[in-house]
Formats: C-alpha cells, structure tokens, sequence
C-alpha cells in the first residue's frame, strides 16, 4: 500500500533518489536562514534511507532535523506523512484533519514572510559608506583637480591611483543608490584624472584604458559634464597620436553629451577644431572654432568639477592658435601669434603657485613657432628656452612632443644651422635623453 510521502513525492516527480536529495537539501538551507538554524545547511539524506521512506519501511517517525525538513516540503505532520494511507484516501483530505497543524503551519509562513521582510530591511540600512567618506573622497579630488596642473606628475599619480582604489574597494562594498552613484562619479573622475597623468607619462594605452574606464564609471553615474570632459581626452589623445579622424569622431561624440553646464562643450569645439586642423579641413575647422565661441558665450558660471577640468578662456586660445598654425598662411600665423601671446599673457596672471604649467608651455610653443613661421629665430628661441625651463621641473608628454615638432620646424628653416636655432636644438636634445622618471614596476594603470 502506498504511503503519502511515495504519492506526494511520485506526483512531484521527486521518486527518483538524486532528484529527491537536491530538494531535500535546498529545503534544508532555506530552513536554516528562516529558522537562524546554521546546522541544518550541511542536512542530508542517504540513498537507503530514502528507499524505506518511499517502501513505508518506517517503525517510527524521524525527529528533529528531519521531521523540520519533511513537513516543510510536504506540509504535513511526518507521523502522517509516513504512515499507511487507507485506500482511496486523498492525501489532502488526510491532511485536513489536523486543522491544529495547518493553523500552525500558516502561522510560520506568515512570520516567516515577516521575518524575511525585517531581514531585508536591516540589509538593506547596511552601508559601507557615510557622509563622511564622501566628503572626504570629494574633499581630495577637488584638491588634486586644482593642484595638477601645477604638481609634478608622478608622485601625484600614485596619490590618486591610492584614492581610486579605495574608491573601487567601497563600490564593492553595500551603500544606499544615492551614494552608489557619487561613488561612481567619483571612480570616473579619479579614472580621468589616471588617464591625464599616464598620458602625460608617455603612456597612451594605459591612458586609453583608465579614460574607457572612467567613461563607463561616468555612464553608471549618469553624469554628462564628465561623460563629456572624458570623450575629450579621449579625443586629445587621438589627436596627439596623429589620429585626427578619431578625433574628430570622438570630439563630436562628446557633444552627444550636453553637459550640466560648464565648458566641457568649448572644450570639445575646440578639440574637434585643432583635429580638423591637422586634418588639413581648414573650412571645418574655423567652423569648430566659431562653435567653440558660441559654446562659451551660453557656457553657465557652474557645473565644471573644477580646476584642470576647466576649460578657461587662456585655454580656448591657444587651442585656437594651434588651429590657425595647421593653416599656416601668413594671415593665420599671425591670428596664431595674438592668440597664443594673449594665453601667455593670461596665464601668467595667475599667482606663480596656481599657473597651469603644461598649458603655459603648450601656449609658449606655439607663440614660437608662429615667431619661427615669420623668420623671428631669436623671438622663437627664447620662448623654447623658457618651455625647457618649466620642462625640467615638471616634464609632460605633449610638451615634449611639441618640442620635437618644434626642432623639425627649426631644422628645416634657412637659420636652422644658425648659432641660436643649434642652441635651441642641443637644449631640446639633452631634454629628450633625460627622459621621463620611470614609474616603479612600470605600471600606470
């Protein structure tokens, strides 16, 4: 004669031993989250045991850790459960005769819901991050965002990859999805700011990832000035690396990002102009620049992150000069000259320890190669001579590739063998043998 745990368990499809375990066991797992019972996650039940369940070959019901498991999945009583079902009897009208077990039984599900519910609550007021965190992740960003432009790279870089990682090891952590968020757009702006430094270290593929990184950081954030800002830089080193067709693209891209306000659209135009430039797509590229003063003039007084994220108006000017010097007929070389000389002028107005080192130098260089595109040898040396000046303290990778465009430019000039255009050459030579200071390990990711 069948007992109900062979119909039940024939009527689930749970007669076969394997089949029946897995049950047996995740049932047993459940139990011991719902009941804050650990010993019952390691429950199990033998092969042999399971036959003389389903033959009926019991003498006496299983107690404690099995009676708990059994009634869970059958929902009844296990004396019954094991017991001799009277022919054409139906399991659930068996069961209907212990109204007792049934009360209790939905009493448990019902507090066992609740419980779970309060469990989820508690999980979920858990956190790994507070207001103060925040504030202090904030705190050090802003601080770096201003200080970079004025700081050597390389100790820098290791005091932001440190607060990056901390950042990283928080966002694996539990926190409301406010502070998820800041996390994010803080892992993107740190990535940024990874991707600027191991650029300025010669490092364009490891520059490459950390601005992929901090873009999909950025998208996670849902933040578009730093989407934005990001699609530039990656634009920049496109450009720096002669890819001015995926410059361009990525330029444009960036403008798909209408940022919160800010400059990171003039910063675009601009980027986009200077790829159109060394694309020899003059018309586009004075259309850049127009754009890039239309951005300005709608550009809010906020929504910038602040310092070497900017895009001051110094900035916007010798981009501009840069532009006009891929033109290179006389009419653009001197635009270029007024331009780049106003960003000089603009940049050293600023108190000696809050000057953008790397933009005054980028901005220096192109004043003189537009004094050397006018045959001023001399007016051009000296301002190479000061860049090479900055350069010692504070060496970056766009400089030094300016500077050896510069000695091409200067080569190839009637002076180029002149007693100033060889000096000028020497200096930028030593310059290039000193190289950048190695990063212990070789690693800038």
């Amino acid at each position: 004669m069948r007992t109900p745990f062979e119909t039940l368990a024939t009527e689930r499809g749970w007669q076969r031993f394997s089949v029946f375990q897995r049950r047996y066991e995740a049932a047993a797992r459940t139990l011991a989250d719902r009941l804050r019972r650990p010993q019952l996650r390691t429950a199990t039940i033998s092969a042999r045991q399971f036959t003389r369940w389903m033959k009926g070959e019991v003498e006496s019901a299983p107690r404690h850790d099995a009676r708990l498991i059994l009634e869970h999945l059958f929902e009844m009583p296990v004396e019954q459960l094991l017991g001799t079902a009277s022919p054409g009897a139906n399991v659930s009208e068996t069961s209907a005769h212990r109204p007792a077990f049934e009360a209790g039984l939905k009493e448990d599900v019902v507090m066992s819901a609740a419980r779970d519910s309060a469990r989820f609550a508690a999980r979920a007021e858990q956190t790994n991050v507070g207001p103060h965190t925040l504030d202090q992740i904030r705190a050090d960003i802003m601080r770096i965002l201003a200080t970079y432009p004025n700081r050597s790279v390389e100790p820098l870089f290791w005091e932001v990859k440190e607060i990056r990682d901390r950042t990283f090891e928080l966002l694996e952590g539990r926190q409301p999805p406010a502070y998820t968020r800041d996390l994010y757009l803080a892992a993107g702006v740190l990535c940024g700011i990874l991707a600027n430094a191991s650029f300025d270290l010669g490092r364009l593929e490891a520059a490459e990832t950390q601005a992929r990184v901090g873009f999909l950081c950025a998208e996670l954030a849902g933040h578009n000035g730093l989407r934005a800002w990001l699609r530039g830089l990656q634009a920049l080193m496109a450009y720096w690396d002669g890819r001015g067709r995926d410059a361009v693209r990525l330029a444009e891209a960036g403008l798909e990002f209408p940022p919160e306000g800010g400059t990171a659209g003039v910063r675009l135009a601009s980027i986009a102009a200077r790829a159109y430039g060394q694309l020899g797509m003059h018309t586009d590229a004075q259309d850049a620049l127009a754009l890039a003063d239309e951005l300005r003039g709608q550009a809010t007084g906020d929504g910038d992150l602040g310092g070497m994220m900017e895009f001051p108006r110094e900035k916007q000017l010798f981009y501009a000069s840069t532009t006009l010097l891929w033109r290179g007929d006389t009419h653009a070389v001197q635009q270029a000259e007024q331009h780049a000389g106003e960003a000089v002028r603009l940049y050293e107005s600023a108190q000696p320890g809050e000057r953008r080192l790397g933009e005054l130098s980028l901005a220096r260089l192109d004043l003189a190669r537009s004094r050397l595109m006018a045959s001023d040898v001399e007016g051009a040396a000296a301002q190479v001579h000061t860049v090479l000046g900055i350069a010692a303290r504070r060496r970056t990778e766009s400089v030094t590739r300016c500077l050896d465009r510069f000695a091409r430019d200067l080569a190839g000039t009637p002076a180029g063998a002149s007693r100033v255009a060889l000096g000028v050459q020497e200096a930028i030579e030593a310059h290039r043998r000193r190289g950048p200071r190695a990063i212990p390990g070789g690693d800038v990711q």
